[in-house]
């Protein structure tokens, strides 16, 4: 008898495998979790190359298809999700070999890997399930691993923001178990399949609303964002950028699918959610402007482009939601490279300085240049300017909202776009001032090898906005199930 592994199932069960490898052998947790990371990507390859030539793959498991059994799904935009996983987190892991050396964080060292490898378990299920449940299980899994990595430096703060987090993910999970259960006791299953096929009725639209304010308080939509400028600010610099390039773009993802297999029933509801999106950029912008800490500014920017993602999703109405999940896709990936390389250059500077405070970076003599140079590419994407992959994102949301006559929209965007250049040019002039150093500036000399990783991921969130169109064409491969909504 031979067993046969598809890429699909290696996918989720190789990194768990090595998580459980990588607690029970703490002294070569590093080596099992670079390992995983290669095996996945090569994994993730194999399977972007079957949807190239075959379109949308289904797996069921067991040999049992849905709605009796569980069915796994690769498509386009699943794929792209895998690969921004696989990609940003060995580069981000690159950087933690580096950042958690030594003695002083033997700890951190010893639970970061099967955190992390548990985490990229749980995200790569959530892209991968068809099931309203499955997804529950997954969220769950990225929650625990999550609020983990928040607390590992083991510092008040730390601890204090890892609460605020658990008992937001709490809440997310529950409102999205309730509403698994109505969708249930409505159909009677569970699979995306017998979604799209269901007619609207009041037990199902109290589900999606139920499932969707658990998805905003995952991502830390305004104004359910309370969480997450402390978790990821007190975080280590390799968690910080887990946490906001990857972990809430797991949430972002299934928003846009429940979405996609249960349409919103009312215009009104579309719009309110662009509102909430345009309190994220607004509230998110002004509070990143007064943020004291660099890494308090960079996470409440978080919460601005997260905002700007579902402004993307609304910018043409109910009638666009058809095209409008392209640019929010577009957004998602480009802010996923360019804030974990942002993350991960802020911890740089903060190590070489020896603190984050924005008011004293003019102060030092010491200039991190290869961060400071790693920061200011990695804002050229937030920001939205040219040629990175975030100006195509943006521009497609301003392209869809003017075509669809939603001006507004587009003021929201240019809002967002000049706030984010306000409050980064905050940390640009430290950068560039040299009237208050009081010693001779002693640049950084040297390569680090911490700056490798952050300097490549934001070189990549740049260079990628040159191959926006294949992304998008590849991201639209296999929509959905074969059936246009």
């Amino acid at each position: 008898m031979t067993v046969e592994f598809d890429p699909m199932t290696l996918a989720i069960f190789m990194p768990l495998l090595g998580a459980i490898a990588a607690f029970l052998l703490p002294r070569v947790a590093a080596f099992i979790g670079l390992v995983t990371l290669v095996l996945t990507a090569a994994v993730v390859v194999l399977l972007a190359r079957e949807v190239l030539s075959e379109g949308a793959i289904i797996l069921p498991l067991g040999g049992w298809g849905a709605p009796l059994g569980i069915d796994l799904r690769a498509d386009g935009l699943s794929v792209a999700m895998l690969a921004l996983t696989c990609i940003v987190g060995f580069l981000v892991s690159l950087a933690a070999l580096d950042s958690l050396k030594g003695d002083a964080q033997a700890r951190q060292r010893q639970y970061f890997w099967p955190l992390w490898l548990l985490l990229l378990t749980g995200m790569n299920g959530v892209y991968l399930s068809t099931d309203i449940f499955n997804l529950y299980v997954m969220i769950e899994i990225i929650a625990l691993a999550a609020v983990g990595l928040t607390v590992l430096s083991g510092s008040k703060a730390a601890l204090r923001a890892g609460l605020e987090y658990m008992y937001a993910s709490i809440l997310g999970a529950l409102l999205f178990l309730m509403g698994v259960g109505f969708i249930y006791l409505q159909l009677g299953r569970l699979d995306f399949a017998g979604l799209i096929n269901a007619d609207s009725s009041l037990a199902l639209s109290a589900a999606l609303a139920l499932m969707i304010i658990g998805m905003f308080l995952k991502t830390a939509l305004f104004p359910l964002h309370f969480w997450l400028p402390a978790a990821h600010a007190n975080a280590t610099a390799p968690a910080s950028a887990l946490l906001s390039g990857l972990v809430v773009k797991a949430a972002l993802y299934i928003f846009l699918r429940l979405t996609t297999y249960m349409p919103l029933p009312d215009e009104i509801l579309v719009t309110l959610i662009g509102i909430l999106g345009a309190g994220a950029v607004v509230w998110g912008g002004i509070q990143a402007l007064r943020a004291e800490r660099l890494k308090m500014l960079v996470a409440w920017s978080t919460v601005v482009q997260i905002g700007l993602i579902f402004v993307a999703f609304a910018r043409a109405g109910q009638v666009g939601l058809a095209e409008s999940w392209k640019a929010a896709a577009l957004l998602i990936l480009a802010h996923g490279v360019a804030k974990a390389a942002m993350f991960l250059s802020a911890g740089r500077i903060k190590d070489e300085i020896g603190h984050d405070l924005i008011r004293d970076l003019d102060r030092s003599s010491v200039r991190p240049t290869l961060a400071q140079f790693t920061f200011a590419l990695a804002a050229i994407s937030l920001i939205g300017l040219p040629p990175s992959l975030g100006f195509i994102g943006k521009w497609s949301l301003m392209e869809g909202a003017m075509a669809a006559g939603y001006w507004h929209w587009i003021a929201v965007t240019m809002a967002g776009t000049l706030m984010s250049i306000a409050y980064f040019s905050r940390v640009f002039a430290g950068f560039l001032r040299f009237d208050r150093v009081r010693t001779p500036v002693t640049e950084h000399q040297g390569w680090a090898y911490a700056d490798a990783a952050p300097l490549t991921l934001a070189a990549g969130a740049i260079a990628l906005g040159f191959f926006a169109a294949p992304i998008l064409s590849f991201i639209e491969i296999g929509y959905p199930f074969g059936v246009a909504p």
